[in-house]
């Protein structure tokens, strides 16, 4: 079997990951194709994960500007439009949003359920349980609770995975809110199978090559020695020094990104 090295790999990261101009999206319907295939999109490209605006390669909405303003000055709404698809939008990548796919939820499920478990006391995740999935306004009044303080509590709890929002945009008056749920709430049927050891596989998939140093930075989840168990079980390999991909990818085989 004729394995990939890292320079040849980072060649088919390139196209897999659209990050030169030739590769651009120029549609939501190539940007949804493009989640599908990778299983999962950051927003804005800060690590090795495939990124959405990364793939849009159009100039920024603000040129000189900060944040928003380096968005893609006509494409930045495919984030949200992809998340008004179907597709949940998580703060699980250190509080930034990250796009997935059915199939990448499927592989989450076991970590954020054992989230609900662990802080079953929460007052806010018991109160969705009972009131089932709220908008922050109604939150706010049936708590008692400034915007700020709600922020506080929800933050914790979306960086997890326990609790997912989801956009809720008003036409008359035009309003922007957000709805929260607990995960059981938005993905109500145990996926089976997932966990770490299958998330980190699917996500160093879908980069196609990473530095291993990033690994443990990526979602909220570790465990030590994970990556020396997944490279000795032949499902992560090292093409060189401080570099991961999975194996099949090492071993030039088909991608094979988490189903929709």
């Amino acid at each position: 079997m004729t394995h990939m090295g890292l320079a040849e790999l980072q060649r088919r990261r390139a196209v897999d990951c659209r990050l030169t101009p030739e590769r651009a999206l120029q549609s939501i319907d190539e940007a949804e194709a493009f989640l599908l295939d990778r299983g999962l999109l950051t927003r804005t490209a800060d690590c090795a994960l495939p990124s959405l605006f990364g793939a849009c390669h159009e100039e920024p909405y603000a040129p000189g500007k900060p944040g928003f303003g380096q968005w893609p000055r006509t494409k930045y709404p495919w984030f949200g439009e992809l998340g008004a698809r179907g597709y949940a939008t998580l703060a699980i990548h250190r509080g930034k949003s990250l796009l997935v796919t059915a199939g990448t939820a499927r592989l989450l499920d076991p970590l954020c359920r054992a989230e609900l478990a662990s802080r079953a006391d929460d007052p806010l995740l018991r109160h969705l349980a009972e009131a089932g999935p709220s908008e922050l306004e109604d939150l706010q009044l049936e708590l008692g609770l400034t915007a700020r303080k709600l922020k506080r509590l929800r933050g914790p709890l979306e960086r997890c995975g326990a609790v997912v929002a989801r956009s809720v945009v008003y036409g008359d008056p035009h309003r922007h809110t957000s709805e929260l749920a607990r995960w059981d709430q938005r993905f109500p049927e145990p996926a089976g199978g997932g966990g770490l050891a299958e998330l980190l596989v699917a996500a160093v998939r879908a980069a196609v090559v990473a530095p291993e140093r990033e690994l443990p930075q990526w979602f909220p989840w570790w465990e030590d020695g994970i990556v020396e168990r997944l490279v000795a079980e032949q499902r992560l390999e090292r093409p060189a020094d401080g570099w991961l991909s999975a194996a099949e990818m090492a071993a030039g085989g088909a991608r094979a990104a988490p189903a929709p």
